[in-house]
């Protein structure tokens, strides 16, 4: 009888602190949910850093021989596969997709009335 007691206390503590919790949604950068002044940046750094991983992926190229194809070193590759993006600027990046035979493109076109700011986004296909 005891333990019931307790457990039903516990219960009810554990469903009024649920009900406290607040889910808010996401922008869809969480650089700018996190606060940071340049998550713009961050987040285009991110995405093209993700699509030179996969690639590297695919190709099953161990850090050297990324080095070799995308002609940088060694603690290069790994930062960025690490995704520790700060020495690496957005141009850089492009370049390195570039070294994989890919072709990046930059579209400019005017933002929709719906949406409150303009913004950077990159799409991989």
């Amino acid at each position: 009888m005891w333990r019931s007691r307790m457990n039903r206390r516990r219960n009810k503590r554990a469903a009024r602190s649920a009900k406290q919790e607040q889910i808010i949604r996401g922008s869809g950068n969480v650089f700018a949910d996190l606060g940071y002044a340049d998550a713009e940046e961050r987040q285009t750094k991110l995405r093209l850093a993700l699509a030179i991983n996969t690639i590297l992926d695919q190709r099953k190229l161990n850090q050297a021989d990324a080095a070799t194809q995308l002609g940088v070193n060694q603690p290069k590759v790994s930062a960025l596969r690490n995704y520790k993006l700060e020495g690496f600027s957005v141009e850089r990046l492009m370049t390195l997709l570039t070294a994989l035979d890919r072709d990046v493109e930059i579209v400019i076109r005017k933002k929709p009335r719906s949406r409150g700011a303009a913004r950077i986004s990159v799409i991989a296909a």
